[in-house]
């Protein structure tokens, strides 16, 4: 229960930042997306269930707030959260290399997808513009983002374990 408690007030922590705090610190219009932070970071330390369901609600919140289309960017978002779980068994909390490539991909799939499904289909062809004018600067702005975020959520999550492994302890 307190894992679901800690995991929602994450979800909307990270959504309020990104859609109000970093906002304001848009570089050219960029903003980092935490959403994509928080959820690969679940997904490769939780597994592929927690990554999906914390995916759903960040993209139903992107979806409820911004998105023309209800469930497009949940559906996105689900995919990373669970495509990251996949990677929970090569996962090392020590090691910040890992997540930092896995988010930097998470990322750039985001962009992309969103290219295709929101620029695309509309039959504007101008990827090389929005490649270099939206994908990889949030991409750059994501990861230095990440660099501060990611220890944060690395403690929560095992600051958590912690106390489910004690009070697990507890009733053996």
């Amino acid at each position: 229960m307190r894992r679901l408690v800690i995991s929602a007030a994450l979800v909307i922590l990270c959504f309020v930042l990104q859609s109000t705090v970093f906002k304001e610190l848009a570089f050219g219009g960029i903003v980092p997306n935490l959403m994509i932070v928080l959820t690969a970071s679940y997904g490769f330390m939780r597994g592929e269930k927690s990554g999906l369901i914390v995916g759903f609600f960040c993209g139903l919140l992107a979806d409820i707030f911004f998105g023309g289309l209800l469930g497009l960017y949940a559906m996105i978002y689900m995919y990373i959260g669970y495509l990251n779980g996949k990677f929970n068994r090569v996962f090392y909390p020590d090691d910040i290399r890992l997540p930092l490539v896995l988010i930097l991909i998470s990322d750039f799939v985001y962009g992309i997808i969103s290219y295709m499904t929101l620029f695309l289909l509309r039959g504007r062809f101008h990827f090389s513009y929005y490649f270099s004018n939206i994908i990889l600067p949030e991409m750059v702005y994501t990861i230095l983002i990440t660099l501060l975020l990611y220890p944060i959520i690395l403690w929560i999550n095992k600051k958590i374990e912690n106390r489910e492994q004690r009070s697990a302890r507890k009733f053996v």
